[in-house]
């Protein structure tokens, strides 16, 4: 019998988006692994894409990103705790990375367990992150920083050594206690303070040594971090002031008598997005830490993990952006209006044509950035890793808020609304360009390397000359890179310098990985010489559009 009381029947809705393994419906990713040499890894990345497609997965990704962490700063009979509470979902993705390998897939060859040593390990590590990070980003920090960690502490051997088996292990262990006792862990890292983040040289927590001090021996460190994310961590990178400048440190939860180390925590951030992540204010009450390596080496100890997360902070974005596309894709394909498909509505194909080259750019430039650190005893790679790490990071995450955004318009209400998953992307996409250093740091970092390391700029201008009378476009726009990098470079044009780098980048990758109707979008929209400053959407003629969304996006 028909209800009295309905008042209205549900049609005109997409069906639930979920079932959809985001390897194989990834056209850009598979070619951009291809050419990194990691097609070896299809079979493992295709089974990790279809597990995170899941509706369980995106329901324990709401539920770890709503479900918050707790700080517990004192125990029943006031004694301090200082540990931090998380909902099983956020355990549940911590377990699922690790897994995965996530944490140290780039850094298997320094395995001896017969692990995949081969070519193309780190690219397929990247497209792990980057799709884990369209589905759960929060956790992805302790993740990032944990592989990050890896190269830099391999600046005190001795130590190195005796935590390498426990850094490289695909078990999760999220207990509280040394690690000595633990069967896997995780790093995290302290270098902010109050007073800034940008001029790490200016920090005031310091580091006496115990007895004679020296690579290796410990310290008793004082003062703050004011932003100091994931803080069950089992130990932290710590940059401190000893009395030959900054140095840094390797501070454990637990001190080496099996007692809990001086790290007070004294509150969680009440953060924008990167919710399911608990970022922390801490202060150091003469907590014992390890030097790495020589006093006063510390920035350039600590920068050799920084600029692991900068990678990943160029994956992680370009993963969300990948999933504010499909969803929006998703989205069109369904919806009706004015007796059309949206997506057959020639202003929304054009809209979701536009993101597509910005989706398809952004996962060949971060992918072949990751291609480059695998390979940095290739003086080629090396020269690419450090001018592209620092462009690259910039851009990427510099576009993914707007992109964000626009695929949040493409569903109108239903993606503003905290119920579907593009309003936690949104609120997401903007940490990864202020983390690890924000938009002007990285063209500053750009601006030394153009400055000081020559040899490095003129590899990159010489990479982006290989594909030379593809494109007349392409080829006026490079010129016109050359021609003011002659005229010298300052400042203020930082920002400039970095956009063209990167549109040429994307642009060239895609010439040489992408089907020719996206590289031609692509240079016809970005290498233009005023730049690009319009919305998303403004198309030229003679584009076909359906082509685009179709080479990128899988329907």
């Amino acid at each position: 019998m028909e209800n009295q009381f309905d008042t209205h029947e549900v049609f005109n809705q997409p069906p639930v988006y979920d079932h959809v393994n985001l390897y194989e419906t990834d056209a850009p990713l598979k070619a951009a692994l291809a050419a990194e040499g990691a097609g070896w890894a299809a079979m493992d990345l295709n089974r990790f894409g279809a597990q995170l497609g899941t509706a369980e997965a995106f329901h324990q990704a709401h539920l770890a990103n709503t479900r918050l962490p707790e700080l517990n700063t004192f125990d029943t009979q006031g004694h301090r705790q200082d540990t931090v509470e998380f909902h099983p979902a956020y355990h549940h993705f911590m377990d699922m990375s690790k897994r995965a390998g996530i944490h140290c897939g780039a850094f298997d060859g320094l395995a001896t367990d017969g692990r995949e040593k081969g070519l193309g390990v780190g690219a397929a590590r990247a497209a792990k992150h980057y799709m884990m990070s369209q589905v759960e980003a929060g956790h992805i920090c302790p993740i990032t920083m944990t592989h990050a960690a890896i190269p830099a502490l391999q600046n005190q051997p001795d130590l190195f050594a005796r935590l390498l088996p426990k850094l490289i292990s695909h078990t999760y262990d999220p207990t509280f206690r040394p690690i000595s006792d633990k069967s896997g862990i995780t790093i995290g890292m302290g270098m902010t303070e109050k007073q800034g983040g940008t001029d790490v040289r200016a920090n005031t927590t310091v580091a006496e040594p115990v007895e004679n001090g020296g690579a290796g021996q410990p310290y008793l460190i004082t003062g703050h971090k004011w932003f100091m994310s994931a803080p069950m961590c089992d130990a932290f990178l710590v940059l401190a002031q000893t009395g030959n400048a900054l140095s840094v440190f390797f501070v454990p939860r637990f001190r080496a008598d099996g007692s809990v180390n001086g790290l007070r925590f004294q509150r969680l951030k009440n953060k924008l997005g990167n919710k399911s992540n608990a970022s922390s204010e801490v202060e150091f009450h003469k907590a014992e830490g390890v030097l790495i390596g020589s006093e006063g080496r510390g920035i350039a100890n600590i920068m050799t993990m920084a600029n692991y997360t900068r990678l990943d902070c160029a994956l992680g974005s370009a993963g969300l952006m990948r999933q504010a596309l499909s969803r929006a894709v998703h989205h069109a394909r369904y919806r009706t209006v004015f007796q059309k498909k949206l997506i057959d509505q020639p202003m929304m194909t054009a809209l979701l044509a536009d993101m597509s080259l910005e989706v398809a750019a952004a996962t060949h430039l971060s992918i072949r950035l990751a291609g480059a650190y695998e390979r940095m005893d290739d003086p080629m790679n090396a020269a690419y890793a450090r001018l592209m790490t620092p462009v690259t990071k910039y851009w990427v995450t510099k576009r993914g808020p707007s992109l964000g955004y626009e695929a949040m318009e493409c569903l109108g209400g239903n993606g503003y609304v905290e119920d579907g998953v593009l309003a936690r992307i949104y609120r997401e996409l903007p940490v990864n360009s202020i983390w690890e250093g924000s938009g002007s740091v990285m063209c500053l970092d750009l601006m030394r390397v153009a400055m000081r390391e020559r040899e490095s700029l003129e590899a990159g201008i010489g990479w982006l000359s290989e594909v030379k009378g593809a494109s007349s476009q392409y080829d006026d726009a490079l010129a016109d890179l050359t021609d003011n990098i002659a005229g010298g470079l300052n400042e203020a044009r930082g920002r400039w310098l970095t956009e063209r780098l990167a549109t040429l980048a994307s642009a060239k990758l895609l010439m040489e990985r992408a089907p020719g109707t996206v590289a031609e979008g692509y240079i016809s929209t970005r290498l233009d010489p005023f730049g690009r400053h319009g919305a998303y959407g403004s198309l030229p003629d003679g584009l076909d559009a359906r082509a685009i969304i179709e080479a990128v996006v899988a329907f």
